[in-house]
Order: C-alpha cells, then structure tokens, then sequence
C-alpha cells in the first residue's frame, strides 16, 4: 500500500523549522510569512510528484505495457519484472523529471497504488499481472486538426481529452518520417466518455478551430472507401489498422499452441529488404501496413532510365516490353506512363551501356504507329523516378501473401483474366500468362493498388516493377518485388517514450 504523502515530502523537503530555523527571538510575522512560503513549495513539489506517477503508471499500464516492445522486453527480461528506474526516468515524456534523480522518482512512484518499489529504492513494477483490455479498437476515437507540435503538445492533449472523461491513451499519429500529422486516436476507458466526446455541444474545438471527430472504426471504413477496396481486400485492411504491430497477448497467444522452438521464432523480428539496382535496402511498415522505405536509404544510380517522346498519347505495352525483354535476360522493364500524355519514362534493371541506348533507338522506332525519339532524363528527373520504382516496389511487401481478389473474367490458364475477384478488365492471356493490359491511365502509382483492390470502375494505373520480374505487369499475378527477410534480434531500440 503507498505510504501517505507527508512521509515522503520530509525525506526530500527541507521541513518549516530546518528553512526558519529554531531561534527563540524569531517575529512571529517572520514565522508566518516562511510558513506558508514553504506551504506554497510543498504543494507545487507534491503536484510535480504526482505527474510523473501518472506518467511512469502509463508507461506500466495495460492500456500501453503489453503493447510497447521495449516496455514488454525490459519487464519479460526479470523473472520478478522489476524495472530500472534509471531508465523509466530516461524516457522522453520524463524530461521533466528525470533530472531530479532516482530516489525522487522513487518516492513519486511511493505515491501510486498500482505501482511499488524494490528494498533498494531503484527499481519498479506492478502490483498486479497485466490483463488483456476489451473494446480498446470500439472506446478509440480519431481526432484531426492540432496543428504543429511542440514540447508541450502531449500533455496538452491529455488535458483536452480528459475533459470528456477518463482516458487511457492518447497517441499523436506520425508520417514515415516521424512527423506529427495533427491527428490523435484517443482511447478512452468507457464507452460513455466516448459518447460525450462525439455528442459535445458545443463540439470539440481547438485553439478555436473545429476538430474533425469520429470513431476510430469510422476512420478505417473511410480510408477503405478512400482506396476503393472491398471484400477480401477490405477486411485484409481493416484487421490490419486495427491491430496493434505489437500485442504481447497475441504472442503469448500463439506461443501456447506453437512448440518452444517455433514460439521463440515467431518472436524474432524478421527485417524485409528489397533488392534494387544492385543494392539491398530496409523496407519499414507504416501505421496503415503498408512498406515504405526511408528516401536517404534510396541509392541514385545514373544511366538506367531512358525517355521516349511523340507516342501520339497511348502505348502498347508489347511494343515497348518484348524488344527489351529479348535483349535484357527477360527481364521486363518498368514503365511510367499516363493515357492521354506524349512521352513515358522507361527503367531497366541495370545501367545501360551505348550499345544497350542504340539497341532501343533503333529497334523501338515507333509506338501507337507514332514514330518516336529516345533520350536520357536529366539527373533530377531519374532521381525522382528511381525513389518512385523503390516505393512501388515496397508498398506490398508486407501484404504480398494477403488474403486478396484476383482480376474477374475469362482468360486461358494463367492468363491475366483468370480466377479471382474483382478488377477492372484485363487482357487475355495463354498459360503463363502477360497478356494485353485494360485502359485507364497508366503511371507509376499503381503499386500502391494490388491486384483486386481496384474499384470498380475506376481507371487502372499500370506500372513495372522495378527490377523487371517476369510477372511484370500481368493481372491476376501480383508481381512481388525482389524481397528478403533477415531475422533479427528480439532486443527493439524503439523508446517506450
């Protein structure tokens, strides 16, 4: 049980008589006036006391311990789950705290119920095993419109929800580039706070700005009908923004019908890298799944693009693609092209010598019987194209063996109009495949769309995978790009913070 705050403020606060000392000819205004000066440090040291015990009991509770990799791996690792208070006081929400040392924090943390400290004074755990929270996806709300961050921001937000009623998280949403987007999903404890918060009159508002509000299960069914996906494709990504990239229950879930060996492999982090241009680079995955890759991490190498003009506004994908493929091992090219537009641009799987540049002049004269010219981009425009051929290739490396829907409509064995779901119309193919592509414009972002997530009706955007793979391009077979997986140690260097 904690000890009563006036036991620990002594261990810590000069006492009343050590500030005014004990002299007997001290004026009674003189007493009067230290008094309640040290009243008044009293109070503002308890109130700092106090958030940094509610700050380290997030961190342990079952709303983020279970869920936070690092967290989990620094209570895991002790048999009797004790944590160093050293590093809990290190983390980045404990700035203000941290400095003013380890017994400090001790006897912040002496003032929790829910949380007790060893004989030593240094470290910190539960008093109770943490339980699986129900309906955490259903008490989650989506908030948008905060504006820039800075130091103060989070516990702002904390402040602003805890208006509507107890909260058990609030998390700011980050690009892949760790930016603050200027939304939050909320997690409140009940239903009923969820309630108030959507129904307040006046609405939510911040620095007098609406906010947009809904349900976090209202945000994902809108980003599904922003991508226009349905069946399989749909449910695929709803399971995947609901769910938690860690989830310690999930685990231990699948630990009990796995055997020991199997268990402590599922736990190790496998690293997905994508091999491009001759260079392995790290794909990461994003809030929604989907794999992204850090630009910096993405190598320029000259000469492995090539630009046609004067194509009259359309291209036959045969005309371009099997010259190159006959002289380039069989490796099909990738393509950026959008319907209606005169020129395209062309990437091959490695730098092209002389030879390679005049074997594509002179055998690729024409496309759509309109005569063409070939010439090399400039630099900025192949850097460009390349960072687009590395995304596309990545958005789907997490997903690539997904539930999802096929192409629909006739087509001979392996054909790209085989067996599958919906999708816009594809050509016809024999066995293997790669047949004609359908209509629509054709450009570089059609990665970001696997085969069956396209709506119906809207028009379909082709692109080649980057390294030119024999399935490029052919509907009804998700051409997966040159992908690895290297395991990787359990430790996370991501800060419970």
């Amino acid at each position: 049980m904690a000890e009563a705050v006036s036991e620990k403020l002594p261990e810590i606060v000069p006492t009343v008589s050590d500030v005014v000392g004990s002299t007997a000819d001290s004026s009674a205004a003189t007493e009067a006036t230290t008094t309640a000066d040290t009243a008044m440090t009293d109070g503002a040291l308890l109130e700092k006391m106090q958030k940094a015990r509610k700050q380290i009991e997030f961190y342990f509770a079952d709303a983020n311990l279970p869920y936070d990799k690092f967290m989990w791996t620094l209570y895991s690792k002790d048999p009797e789950h004790w944590i160093s208070i050293q590093v809990v006081g290190s983390f980045k929400r404990m700035r203000d705290f941290g400095s003013e040392g380890v017994e400090w924090l001790a006897n912040a943390i002496r003032l929790s119920d829910f949380l007790e400290v060893d004989e030593t004074g240094t470290k910190v755990r539960r008093k109770t095993e943490p339980q699986e929270p129900k309906n955490q996806f259903e008490r989650s709300v989506y908030a948008k419109g905060f504006g820039e961050e800075d130091d103060t921001l989070q516990s702002r937000l904390e402040d602003f929800f805890n208006q509507y009623g107890a909260v058990s998280a609030v998390r700011m949403r980050r690009d892949d580039k760790k930016k603050f987007k200027g939304s939050v999903f909320t997690e409140f404890t009940d239903f009923e706070n969820v309630e108030k918060f959507l129904k307040a009159d006046p609405k939510p508002t911040w620095d007098g700005e609406d906010l947009l509000i809904m349900t976090k299960e209202e945000y994902c069914e809108m980003k599904i009908k922003e991508k226009g996906l349905t069946g399989k494709s749909a449910n695929y990504r709803r399971e995947v923004m609901s769910a938690k990239k860690f989830d310690a229950f999930r685990d231990m879930a699948q630990g009990k019908t796995s055997s020991p060996q199997k268990a402590a492999a599922e736990e190790e982090k496998k690293d997905v890298f994508l091999e491009f241009l001759g260079h392995k680079i790290l794909i990461k995955q994003n809030d929604e799944g989907t794999g992204v890759i850090d630009e910096k991490d993405i190598p320029f190498v000259r000469g492995v693009t090539l630009k046609f003009d004067g194509c009259g506004g359309d291209v036959s994908w045969s005309e371009v693609k099997d010259p190159i493929k006959t002289r380039f091992d069989g490796k099909a090219p990738y393509i950026k092209y959008a319907r209606g537009e005169n020129s395209g641009l062309v990437g091959f799987y490695k730098p092209l010598t002389e030879e390679d540049i005049e074997y594509i002049k002179t055998t690729i004269k024409t496309i759509n019987k309109h005569e063409v010219t070939w010439s090399i981009p400039t630099e900025e425009e192949e850097k460009q194209f390349e960072i687009e051929r590395a995304q596309a290739a990545a958005r789907n490396a997490f997903s690539q063996n997904s539930p999802r829907e096929g192409g629909r409509g006739r087509g001979g064995r392996g054909g790209s109009r085989g067996r599958g779901g919906r999708g816009g119309r594809g050509g016809r193919g024999g066995r293997g495949g790669g047949g004609r592509s359908g209509g629509g414009s054709r450009n570089a972002e059609a990665k970001e769309k696997a085969a069956g997530e396209e709506g119906v009706g809207e028009k379909r955007k082709r692109a080649v995978e980057p390294d030119g793979g024999p399935d490029t391009g052919i509907r009804g077979n998700v051409a997966p790009p040159t992908i690895q997986s290297t395991k990787k140690a359990k430790t996370d260097d991501s800060a419970a913070s």
